[in-house]
């Protein structure tokens, strides 16, 4: 069986950490809350489902109306679509691992149409578990219902992958603005383009 977990944030989005360079940045410019650990502290929270996007936007200073303005900065990886497109015709099963709210993931991927190319969505703020604790991995693995050496993961974060790597994943890491990464054991990506060929 073939499958294929991507995460959201640096790889089906390009920004990999959203936080400090969409989130922080807006809610500034919308004369919210200008403490970024605040900020940081409170997004940790809400992506484990601790407290809601409404909760997360008040503890900001905003009204939580800003929420749809501010995922509008998000934009999608060059070539993702092709690359899901290619991928469905390879009979992947697809899905997609990251941390997040659970209301800002699915804003996202209905705004880009990206449900009919995944099999299934797992959030951090619906696991209770973010990425690289390993209770995130497991629940994947329970819906799978797949042996992870079948399943192959990819992200921007050596962490990440690392957890991954030690339950059995093959790993593959996503990086398409570093150039050298010294050190890495992982096969590196710059694109989707390069992706592909590795997927049979």
């Amino acid at each position: 069986m073939k499958v294929l977990a991507l995460d959201a944030m640096g790889v089906l989005y390009p920004t990999a950490d959203d936080v400090k360079n969409l989130l922080v940045p807006f809610i500034a410019e919308k004369n919210g809350s200008k403490d970024m650990l605040a900020i940081e502290r409170l997004y940790h929270s809400a992506s484990l489902g601790h407290i809601s996007a409404y909760e997360f936007w008040e503890g900001v200073g905003l009204d939580a109306h800003y929420e749809d303005e501010y995922l509008q900065r998000h934009t999608l990886t060059d070539g993702l679509i092709a690359f899901l497109e290619l991928i469905r015709q390879r009979d992947y099963r697809v899905w997609c691992l990251s941390n997040d709210l659970s209301e800002w993931s699915r804003k996202l991927r209905l705004r880009f149409g990206l449900e009919r190319f995944f099999e299934g969505f797992v959030i951090s703020a619906d696991a209770g578990a973010r990425k690289p604790d390993p209770a995130i991995y497991h629940n994947l693995i329970e819906r799978l219902h797949e042996d992870p050496r079948n399943v192959t993961f990819v992200d921007d974060n050596h962490k990440n992958l690392d957890t991954a790597s030690t339950l059995g994943f093959h790993t593959i890491l996503f990086s398409p603005v570093n150039t050298n990464i010294p050190g890495s054991s992982y096969t590196i990506v710059r694109s989707f383009d390069d992706l592909a060929p590795l997927l049979p």
